[in-house]
């Protein structure tokens, strides 16, 4: 049987983890004492950090989601919020403005003005679902609002 250290290594392995998730995929493994020093183990190595896990995730997927998407995943990792802040914080010089972004995706999806009412409501569904905000999806549409 693998140990726990070794279930917590595997998946480290493949992608970084925040402590709250290997928490949830090791729980029907071991006693929650046992996963805590497991993980209080890997914390204090290096091989487990919320801080990594934040920068991860948001250099693989701010270009495609907006700000708001971004933070709601973090938070639903059991990332803290002042890691989120941070995270985002340092990514702001790197990465574009919202608003630019938005724009980014809006062109690679549809590439030509709304139509109509209904065409214009659809795209910004779509950036909504991308968790832009609506002033930025506003910005990117108002020049082709008809």
């Amino acid at each position: 049987m693998i140990s726990l250290r070794q279930q917590a290594l595997k998946r480290l392995a493949r992608r970084e983890h925040s402590r709250f998730e290997l928490e949830e995929k090791l729980s029907a493994l071991g006693t929650a004492e046992e996963i805590a020093a497991v993980l209080d183990t890997l914390e204090a190595t290096g091989l487990l950090s919320d801080q990594r896990t934040a920068a991860s995730y948001l250099s693989s997927h701010a270009a495609r989601f907006g700000t708001m998407k971004l933070k709601h995943t973090l938070r639903a990792k059991g990332i803290a919020e002042e890691i989120i802040d941070a995270g985002l914080a340092a990514l702001g010089e790197d990465l574009a403005s919202e608003e630019t972004r938005a724009l980014e995706i809006w062109r690679r999806k549809y590439g030509q003005p709304p139509v109509d009412a209904r065409e214009w409501a659809k795209q910004a569904r779509f950036l909504q679902s991308r968790g832009f905000s609506s002033d930025a999806i506003r910005r990117v549409l108002k020049a082709y609002h008809v």
